[in-house]
């Protein structure tokens, strides 16, 4: 178990320092599977924990404000996609709805779920959401798709809000810097779940955290998060190696209890054959790592239509709500990250034991008193 009154010297960074945490891991956001339970676990520890709250309402995310700042008095982060639809998602139509649907009506009919039926697309905004986080004074708000508009970055800074970047490319990071943010998260090609990229399309943008790690560390002046691929002690190490001054980890806090993902999902994580990962759009019209089954097949199948973002979003609802009732896994959306198989533990407190313990180890580092 964690000793409060002790630290290991590996852990006392500038990103450590920046944040005021304990230990330079960065919980992450994990979109729509994210907890109130895990962030503040997380956090209590010494960690930062996130909230990804892109498909909340402004008034929902001030609930979950809320409730966190009841369950921790620690930093936490709040997480939102600064690019909230995708070119043509308003002008979709009642055609292309129906053309896409055919794919997965098979699936829908084969559990006895209803066809969903077309309705026109109403967003929300990300400024909308981004004015609850100032509003509310959150420690940090970390953010991927894009860089939010100035206004918003410097009344944040106006209020000591850390302001955490997402770059998949050099070229991204660069462009996060010149925009003052805070902290910079590199985020390699073999994360789960979705590919922040912003300035070129994702595909264009599949650089892996060994390379990007380093070139991002070699020109930017803020501290620098290694993400993607990263489940056990070694794999912080070896982002300490390459420049970074902390990690993000999110498959590997997935497939613990506290997360927000169903027990399918967790078990398939945790699973000694969790097999393969790949990449899709089909489950949201965003590109994005899963582990492959029945139901990344189906979407990544040659001649499948697929809608822009959020409407495949909306619409892959459709399989994804009938199959967690009946717990057909393989028909679940099952976001995961390259380094599944290293993935262990299932509670978040046991992961963070393993990965504190685990670095100090392999660097062969001893504990200090907290001065």
């Amino acid at each position: 178990m964690n000793d409060p009154g002790r630290f290991p010297l590996w852990a006392n960074t500038e990103l450590s320092a920046r944040l005021g945490i304990k230990y330079p891991i960065i919980q992450g956001p994990l979109g729509g599977l994210s907890s109130q339970r895990l962030t503040a676990a997380v956090s209590n520890y010494g960690g930062l924990g996130s909230f990804g709250a892109h498909g909340l309402a402004p008034g929902a995310i001030k609930d979950v404000i809320a409730e966190l700042r009841t369950m921790t008095d620690q930093p936490f982060a709040m997480n939102l996609w600064v690019s909230m639809e995708d070119e043509g998602a308003r002008t979709s139509d009642e055609a292309a709805f129906k053309e896409s649907l055919k794919s997965i009506v098979p699936l829908i009919e084969s559990m006895g779920g209803g066809l969903p039926s077309y309705k026109p697309y109403s967003g929300m905004k990300f400024e909308d959401q981004a004015r609850v986080l100032i509003d509310a004074n959150v420690p940090a708000f970390s953010f991927i798709y894009g860089i939010p508009p100035k206004e918003i970055l410097d009344e944040c800074r106006a209020k000591g809000i850390v302001l955490i970047g997402t770059a998949t490319t050099l070229e991204e990071a660069i462009a996060l810097q010149n925009a003052d943010v805070d902290v910079i998260v590199a985020s390699g090609f073999e994360a789960g779940g979705h590919r922040g990229s912003f300035l070129r399309s994702a595909e264009d943008s599949l650089t892996g955290t060994f390379s990007l790690v380093p070139q991002v560390a070699d020109v930017v002046s803020v501290p620098v998060v290694a993400a993607g691929g990263i489940a056990d002690a070694r794999g912080i190490v070896a982002a300490f190696a390459l420049g970074a001054q902390g990690v993000q980890i999110g498959t590997a806090f997935l497939a613990c209890e506290e997360s927000g993902a169903t027990v399918q999902h967790r078990q398939a994580v945790l699973s000694a054959n969790a097999g393969q990962t790949t990449l899709t759009r089909g489950f949201t019209g965003r590109l994005a790592r899963g582990l492959k089954n029945k139901l990344m097949e189906t979407m990544n199948a040659p001649g499948v239509e697929i809608l822009p973002y959020p409407l495949q979003r909306f619409l892959m609802r459709s399989v994804s709500g009938p199959a967690e009732n009946s717990g057909k896994a393989e028909l679940i959306p099952m976001w995961a990250g390259q380094s599944t198989n290293l993935v262990r533990h299932t509670k978040a407190t046991e992961l963070l034991d393993t990965l504190v313990a685990g670095v100090s180890t392999v660097i062969g580092e001893t504990s200090a008193a907290e001065g």
